[in-house]
């Protein structure tokens, strides 16, 4: 597997995560099949009993869904950005640095009230 490949499949795990509950129940078996199980398009057809055209064709419309779904809501984007930013303020503590703590954690606030619209 390449380093495109594996990338793929992290990416289309980390989405599914957020977003597989809109997927058909095929579909979130195949990627579940795809990327944690590391199966092959041609074992995942032999598991589920269709074709690999089939598989190949349910995973790319999983894959668009969640794409699309990513980009109409950024849900993973601001999950991860909010995750750095929060490993950047516990390294600031480890580090004594209680300045840059703050000013981290009234970053993450204003985002948070931004991107909820001030809900």
């Amino acid at each position: 597997m390449d380093g495109r490949e594996l990338e793929r499949k992290v990416d289309l795990a980390f989405l599914s995560a957020f977003y597989g509950g809109l997927l058909t129940e095929n579909q979130r078996r195949i990627l579940s099949l795809y990327c944690e199980e590391d199966y092959s398009l041609g074992e995942i057809a032999e598991v589920l009993g269709i074709s690999r055209q089939a598989a190949h064709e349910s995973l790319n419309r999983a894959s668009a869904r969640l794409t699309e779904m990513e980009r109409a809501l950024g849900a993973a984007a601001r999950f991860r950005r909010m995750h750095a930013e929060l490993e950047d303020a516990l390294s600031a503590l480890r580090g004594h640095d209680y300045t840059r703590v703050e000013q981290l954690l009234e970053d993450l606030l204003h985002q948070d009230q931004e991107d909820n619209d001030g809900l």
